[in-house]
Parts: C-alpha cells; structure tokens; sequence
C-alpha cells in the first residue's frame, strides 16, 4: 500500500508529509537528511508501521515540499516546521526517528520540548565533528564561507542526468551499498523531469550550503543536555563520519546507548536494513 501524501504550512510554505496509515495506534515520525526525501523511509515505514501510526516529512527545500526564499536552511527552521508537523498530528508524547541531519533536527525538538518526546532514535546525527573548521571555526571565518558559498551557488547550475539509469548510476556512486531496487526507488522519488527529457534532483541546491549559525557546539551541548527522552544512536562502521565516542554532544545526552553496526556506511537503514529494524523496534516498544 502506498503512503498518502497530505501537504502542511509552516513559515509561509507549503511542506509535504506522507502517511502510512495505522489509525488509533501510537505515532511515529520519520524526518531524512540532506539531499534526501521522505520516501527514502519506505521499507522502514512499512515494517514499524506494523505497530505505529507512521507519518514522514519531506523537509523544506526536499522532494516534494517548497524551496525556501534566500538561502539559510537553518536547523531552526527545520525544527520550527517539524513543530508545526508534530502539533498537527497532536499525539504527545511521541517516538521520532531521524537520519543525518533528520537526527540532528530530531535531538534538538527533543531538547527544546523534552516533555513532548517519549523515544528519540537518531543515526549519525549528532552534528558534524568538530574536525570540521568550516563548520565549527571562529564565527568571523564561518560568516566568510557562508557568503562565498551562496555567492558560488549562484553561479551553479543543477546537474541534469540524460535518463533514468544515469541518475540511478549516481545514487549507486554516493551509496555502494544500494541495490539496484532501492537505487531506483530513491532516484525515482527523488528526481523531477526537464522539459527535455533529462532528470534533476528534486532538492534545492542552496541546501548543500551550512548557515553559520545553528551548528555551534556548546550550543547543541545544552540543548542535548535538556533530552529526558531514551535515545538510540546509531553509527555504520563504514561511516564517512567518525565514531562520536569521544564526542561530548553524545555526553551531554543522559539517557543514551550508541550502536556500532558493521557493514554498513551513513545510510545505514538502507545497509543493514533487517538489524536497523530489530533493534529500533525493540527500543520504540513500550515493553521491557
């Protein structure tokens, strides 16, 4: 059975949610990350949904919901229209799940509203590792590469794909691990048709840019710090981004256990699908 796809306002724009159906049973939210969209969520939405009311968010900027004006694509605003989302759906205290920086937007509402969130799960969402200068440098050098990196973007234009099989292609490049299936299944949901018969990714390309601000580190220490929620932490081994054992975002979260799977890279629910699965069911259920 295919999800509905139901369409909200927040901040002036018209964002999509899908709903996999399930009424009088608990919710549980779905929020991707970057350069990605809701759908990617399918094959986990259509196992939990055995015992949830399963709703996943396409966020601004991302497959079907509206680009922003301007370029910022803050975390705020993704928490701000995540809050509209949660406050339609008005099932508190619920479970959320949230990839990548779906994660990080997922930790952060749990900080923000700890009373609203019964259980967190976020893969590899903690926030980039404070390696990353760009990121995590002094706030005049974040300013400068802010404003270099729109004023870039201004001169690119979207890459376009002559047919499906190259988008599929692409997708396969950024994630080994995929099967064909799940490739096309991604790309499809993923991508809009140009009048000439080539494909472009759906997301706006000004989300490949971070804001200067919203990534701060101590910053995410306190809002962390606030979590009474559980939450569940996982991290493919085969990661780009590196274990957060040290990290002291994962520290300042009190009621966390953090799961190393093998074989698997940052998209990890597509990798090791059938371990994502047992584990995050066993967390979410209300039994012991």
């Amino acid at each position: 059975m295919e999800p509905i796809s139901h369409f909200f306002y927040s901040d002036r724009l018209k964002l999509q949610f899908w709903d996999y159906g399930q009424d009088g049973k608990p919710s549980l939210v779905l929020v991707h990350g970057g350069l990605d969209h809701a759908r990617n969520w399918d094959w986990v939405a259509r196992s939990l949904r055995e015992d949830y009311r399963v709703y996943a968010l396409d966020l601004r900027g991302h497959g079907n919901s509206a680009w922003a004006p301007g370029a910022m694509y803050s975390i705020a605003e993704h928490i701000l229209d995540l809050s509209a989302l949660l406050d339609i759906i008005d099932d508190f205290p619920l479970r959320l799940i949230g990839h990548s920086l779906g994660g990080g937007i997922v930790l952060h509402y749990s900080g923000i509203y700890p009373g609203r969130v019964l259980k967190a799960i976020a893969i590899e969402g903690l926030g980039f590792p404070f390696q990353s200068r760009r990121i995590h440098g002094p706030a005049s050098q974040r300013m400068r590469n802010w404003v270099e990196s729109v004023r870039d973007a201004e001169k690119r234009q979207p890459k376009t794909y002559a047919n499906l099989a190259a988008a599929v292609a692409r997708m396969k490049q950024a994630n080994p691990h995929l099967s064909e299936e799940v490739a096309r299944h991604l790309t499809l949901h993923g991508t809009n048709w140009d009048p000439d018969g080539s494909l472009v990714w759906k997301f706006d390309n000004y989300v490949r840019l971070f804001p200067p601000y919203g990534h701060h580190i101590e910053d995410s220490i306190e809002v962390y710090g606030q979590i009474q929620c559980p939450v569940l932490l996982f991290w493919g081994l085969e990661s780009f981004l590196p274990l957060p054992d040290d990290d002291p975002r994962k520290r300042a979260i009190r009621n966390c256990r953090l799961l190393r799977v093998p074989n698997a890279g940052h998209w990890l629910h597509h990798d090791q699908l059938d371990f994502f699965l047992r584990e995050a069911a066993a967390f979410l259920s209300d039994l012991p």
